[in-house]
């Protein structure tokens, strides 16, 4: 049984791979930390032979789900570590790799990549060592036959780092491979923060909420919403905009699906807000950044527009006890990087429940291959400077 839903009504709905791999996650998470220890030496050689050079710039990418990963680590990490960080996804850097990498100074690629097969991530790489003298690569991948894992292997400015098998998700949608690497990278560029003691409280906090919260997301789930907005401040806009994207995977397109800032949503974004929306709004633990956060969940409480406006957060206060919420319990002063993930894992069974209220079947949710796991139809073309 996974998800609360037993594994013949799971085959029966074309949903058993997808929430096996949401259900696998804490587990994932540990055994991807693990991996990690037989090789701290050699990351933090490499890592530290990039961070000796002056004017050091790291960078970010993968495609889709992999490209957020980055949008939701890179505020944090500059934040820790201050330094040059900045999401760019592969997709961009494809299409304008003198824009992105016009200056040339030393750069560590950080590539995300469940496959490392995406015509773009192949690419983006290639483009970054063409353009940049000093580059290196840190490619976190799920599977050892990708291209990004092989090339690495022969490249002595490169180091790759596998996820557990299981993380390269046969599904669809990516849920599994997208957290385990977020840990990963977390733990490679955090070392003294981010390690098997610091994480094995999260890991047994998100097994409590998968186990105590799912009829609470059944239900939220059951309301008769379609437009669906995703709200969070700095790294957690990330999460916000990963949360979107995987909604709009996994219900096949048949909602409308936004994702913002709870700042940026007032200057215009908020006018698709009427009584068939859900908000979600992603309540940072910073406690500067939660004040904005509680400020547009009051207005918009107040608006009485929404179907819901639920408000997602490890402390309830009085302003969210009044309407809506869903605490996550055992994370009181988690910092935002460690939060990402129990809201990740809320928006990935709320786009799973979604999905199977609509009759779609979330491990394959467009069965006539317009869109596929991983992508095709992509020409790159031979870039001269």
């Amino acid at each position: 049984m996974y998800l609360n839903i037993s594994e013949q009504q799971l085959v029966s709905k074309n949903a058993l791979a997808t929430a096996k791999e949401i259900s696998q996650q804490p587990t994932s998470w540990q055994k991807a930390i693990q991996s990690l220890e037989p090789q701290q030496e050699q990351i933090n050689r490499f890592i530290s032979e990039f961070l000796a050079l002056e004017n050091g710039r790291i960078v970010l990418t993968g495609a889709g789900t992999s490209a957020f990963a980055g949008r939701a680590l890179a505020p944090y990490l500059t934040g820790k570590m201050k330094r040059r960080i900045e999401a760019i996804a592969t997709t961009d850097i494809v299409t304008d790799p003198n824009e992105y990498f016009a200056e040339n100074s030393p750069t560590l690629v950080v590539s995300f990549a469940r496959s490392g097969n995406s015509p773009e991530s192949v690419a983006a790489v290639e483009l970054a060592s063409q353009l940049i003298d000093d580059c290196y690569h840190l490619v976190i991948t799920c599977n050892e036959d990708g291209r990004l894992y092989q090339r690495a292997k022969d490249d002595k400015h490169s180091l790759a780092l596998l996820m557990p098998p299981e993380t390269n998700d046969v599904s669809f949608a990516m849920t599994s491979s997208l957290t385990s690497m977020m840990v990963t990278c977390l733990c490679a560029l955090l070392p003294e923060e981010f390690h098997a003691a610091r994480f094995t409280p999260v890991m047994t906090a998100c097994n409590h909420f998968l186990s105590n919260s799912l009829d609470t997301m059944t239900t939220i789930a059951s309301l008769d919403a379609n437009k669906v907005i995703y709200l969070g401040s700095g790294s957690l806009q990330g999460v916000a905009q990963e949360s979107a994207l995987k909604l709009l995977e996994l219900t096949a397109g048949k909602l409308l699906v936004s994702f913002d800032s709870p700042v940026g949503f007032r200057h215009g974004p908020k006018s698709v807000v009427d009584e068939k929306s859900i908000i979600f709004v992603f309540i940072s633990n910073d406690p500067y950044t939660r004040r904005y956060d509680l400020d547009l969940l009051q207005e918009l409480r107040n608006d009485n527009q929404a179907l819901s406006v639920v408000a997602l957060t490890t402390d309830v206060d009085s302003v969210i006890a009044e309407g809506a919420y869903v605490q996550i319990p055992e994370f009181d002063g988690a910092d935002d990087a460690t939060l990402a993930f129990p809201f990740l894992m809320f928006a990935q069974i709320y786009a799973f429940t979604r999905s199977l209220s609509l009759g779609i079947g979330p491990d394959n949710p467009c069965p006539s291959g317009e869109v596929n796991r991983v992508v095709q139809g992509v020409n790159i073309y031979p870039f001269t400077q």
